[in-house]
């Protein structure tokens, strides 16, 4: 007899329902739920001890997400045939989630905590990815951890000019707009997405429209967690010991000092050092015995003091820690054709943030295969973001691509996807590589624009320019005071509310990442921060255009050239020949790489080579092969083999045909070896094909003058 869970279900506007089920699955958990919409279901559990690890003043929460492949019937690729490292679409999803529960989390809980969504079972036409933050804060909900939800997030998609809420796998391609939105009942938490040149209004719009949708969800969970038990009431903590006197002490002893520190609009590293013997000068006054004892709380009230006075100087004096106005960007410079053997390369650099980013064009080989559970495909056009600890300053090991990397090249990438040349006009595969040099505030947006010049500089036809800038916003809890900051340094997105990425054109946006940290952020504020981030996305176009202003004409000379050929779906096998013999030897003799790629009733060939030549002789070749032979045309044939009534003579790839002896010559010959041996070249003319074999019939005589008839 199977157990009933506890359930509840609601409605999407398209008719849709969306199940939430919790003491069915992983009862062991703090809080467990599984969410259904259709065939395709989510298994969220989330754990947190009882009581935080020695000296943890912050909260160690991990937000893992995985697909099972048996959720969609299939099997893993590689050897050992299972799941093993979260793919790059996993950690996306995983990165969702969790800037969207983390902001929301007591500032005083430091218990370790871990999410983790699984897909369990998937149909081939729902997008699993728009359910995972639903599922990770519905086990949130209905467990006893301490948590300022519920959240939930929505897929907004806009097609044909209208607004749908989670669309389908099917519909994704063809959407203008489509972004990922989380929100509590009351705020939005966290956007990201693309879109192709949509204006500000038309984002607040989506915004709003994805905020309708999510308070349903929102409300629903607050409905199951009063029919769950031990959601009621949270569990209680004690995770900080909190010395009150020694609190006002350090405000009063460094505030004043932190201050007038951060009004010098000093660079980086000098303020950090500055700000560094402020607090060494406080601590000065106490023993070791003493520091050993406060030490740690002394840096927590010191990190308060240090945020405290940076926003209220912007607040109170519009002055920011480097110096520039609210709305200033940082100066620019950039250059191309930087390295000579990349096939494109740029440096940008604004203030002190640097990418030296190199453009790398292949075929159709270098294409990226995607083997999720899910989503299937290849990708012909990728970019790779790299952040090394030297871009701060700083000395760590390297222990491959983090998740941060992957998120902030997933960004650049959606914003530069609109631009890239379609089908005929991009024949490679594009490879984008932003090494990040120097970091003080949104290295991901110095990658849109690097990218942008080095495309231009490789000679690829991006349809435009895209820029992008990051913003940063300080409020004021107990007043309306708010104040917009563009092109935030580091220091202002750490101690800041907000950290809001734009991209785009000049005629619209096309990608966006914004990550809320306070409640209560108002349309008001959101349009104000969209346009003042069109005015910098502008600003940054024009220094970026007294660089390069469009692709190169042609790409540079060591790039490798493609030539396209469209050949009938039959021919493909003769082309490559059998075990490939074929194409081998046509590659090895004209110093060229072939691809063939079957698509509905024809293939695509592309020819690569380094010179024009060597692209020709090839196409001569693979054409020879496709030719059909026609009736009336002359061919220079190759004997291939000699019998005693004629001889058999190769007039195209693998096509022979007779020369019957007769046909040799208008005089009478007896021995066909008399006229002709193996091997050699013969022009003939093809004067019939015999309609119920297709044998051809060839004839030599015919391309010979008559001898005159004498009486």
């Amino acid at each position: 007899m199977s157990k009933q869970g506890i359930q509840k279900t609601l409605t999407l506007a398209d008719g849709r329902e969306i199940t939430i089920e919790t003491g069915k699955l992983a009862t062991q958990a703090d809080g467990s739920v599984v969410v259904k919409m259709g065939d395709t279901m989510l298994l969220a559990t989330v754990v947190s001890n009882k009581e935080p690890r020695e000296g943890v003043d912050f909260l160690p929460l991990s937000v893992d997400y995985q697909e099972k492949y048996a959720a969609t019937g299939r099997f893993p690729g590689g050897f050992f045939k299972r799941e093993a490292r979260p793919s790059e679409y996993e950690i996306l999803i995983a990165r969702l989630v969790d800037r969207a529960l983390r902001p929301l989390f007591p500032d005083d809980y430091h218990a370790e905590t871990q999410v983790l969504i699984t897909l369990i079972s998937a149909d081939k036409n729902t997008m699993p990815d728009a359910l995972a933050a639903l599922a990770a804060s519905s086990a949130l909900a209905v467990s006893d951890i301490p948590f300022n939800g519920p959240i939930s997030e929505v897929r907004v998609g806009r097609k044909d000019g209208k607004l749908i809420i989670n669309p389908s796998i099917s519909e994704v391609d063809s959407l203008e707009l489509d972004i990922m939105v989380a929100a509590t009942i009351d705020n939005i938490m966290m956007v990201e997405g693309e879109m192709k040149e949509i204006s500000e209004e038309e984002m607040l719009e989506a915004l709003q429209f994805a905020h309708e949708a999510i308070k349903p969800q929102c409300e629903a969970q607050l409905e199951l967690a009063k029919m769950v038990e031990k959601a009621n009431p949270k569990r209680e903590y004690s995770h900080e010991d909190n010395d009150e006197e020694l609190k006002e002490r350090v405000w009063k002893e460094t505030y004043d000092k932190v201050y007038a520190v951060a009004k010098k609009g000093t660079a980086k590293h000098e303020r950090h050092e500055a700000f560094d013997a402020v607090k060494e000068e406080f601590k000065a006054n106490f023993t070791e015995e003493e520091l050993e004892e406060k030490g740690a709380l002394i840096d927590k009230y010191y990190h308060d003091v240090e945020k405290e006075a940076m926003r209220r100087m912007i607040l109170d004096e519009q002055i920011r820690l480097d110096g520039r106005a609210l709305n200033e960007v940082r100066p620019i410079w950039s250059e191309v054709d930087y390295l000579p053997a990349a096939h494109g390369s740029a440096i940008f650099t604004r203030g002190e943030t640097q990418s030296l980013t190199s453009v790398t064009l292949g075929t159709k080989l270098d294409e990226q295969t995607i083997d999720g559970a899910v989503i299937e495909g290849k990708s012909n056009f990728i970019l790779h973001y790299n952040f090394p600890p030297f871009s701060t300053g700083e000395s760590r090991m390297m222990r491959g691509t983090g998740r941060r990397e992957i998120g902030h090249g997933n960004l650049a990438l959606r914003a530069l996807k609109f631009v890239m040349p379609k089908g005929e006009n991009n024949p490679y595969t594009v490879r984008i590589v932003s090494d990040i040099l120097e970091s003080n505030g949104s290295s991901s947006m110095a990658t849109v624009c690097a990218g942008t010049l080095a495309l231009m500089d490789a000679g690829v036809k991006i349809a435009k320019p895209v820029s992008g800038i990051a913003m940063g916003l300080i409020t004021d809890k107990g007043s309306n005071k708010y104040s917009v900051l563009s092109d935030i340094l580091g220091d202002e997105d750490h101690l800041g509310d907000m950290d809001f990425k734009v991209t785009g054109t000049r005629d619209g946006i096309t990608a966006c990442q914004m990550d809320i940290k306070v409640e209560g952020l108002s349309y008001e504020i959101l349009t104000k921060a969209l346009a003042q981030a069109k005015d910098g996305r502008i600003h940054i176009l024009n220094e970026m255009e007294k660089t390069i202003t469009e692709p190169r004409a042609d790409y540079k000379p060591h790039v490798p050239r493609i030539e396209k050929m469209t050949v009938p779906k039959e021919f493909i096998g003769a082309i490559i020949g059998p075990g490939g013999k074929i194409i081998q030897e046509i590659q090895e003799s004209t110093n060229s790489t072939i691809v063939i790629e079957e698509v509905d009733n024809y293939g695509i060939v592309d020819i690569v080579t380094t010179d024009k030549a060597s692209a020709e002789a090839a196409k001569a070749r693979i054409k020879a092969i496709i030719a059909v032979p026609e009736v009336g045309e002359v061919y220079l044939g190759t004997v291939k083999n000699i019998t005693t009534f004629g001889a058999f003579i190769e007039i195209l790839p693998n096509k022979e045909g007779l020369l019957h002896i007769s046909e040799i010559d208008w005089k009478h010959i007896k021995e066909v070896e008399s006229v002709l041996k193996t091997g050699d070249k013969v022009k003939v003319k093809l004067i019939d094909i015999d309609s119920k074999s297709g044998k051809l019939k060839l004839s030599r005589k015919v391309l010979i003058p008559r001898p005159e008839h004498k009486e």
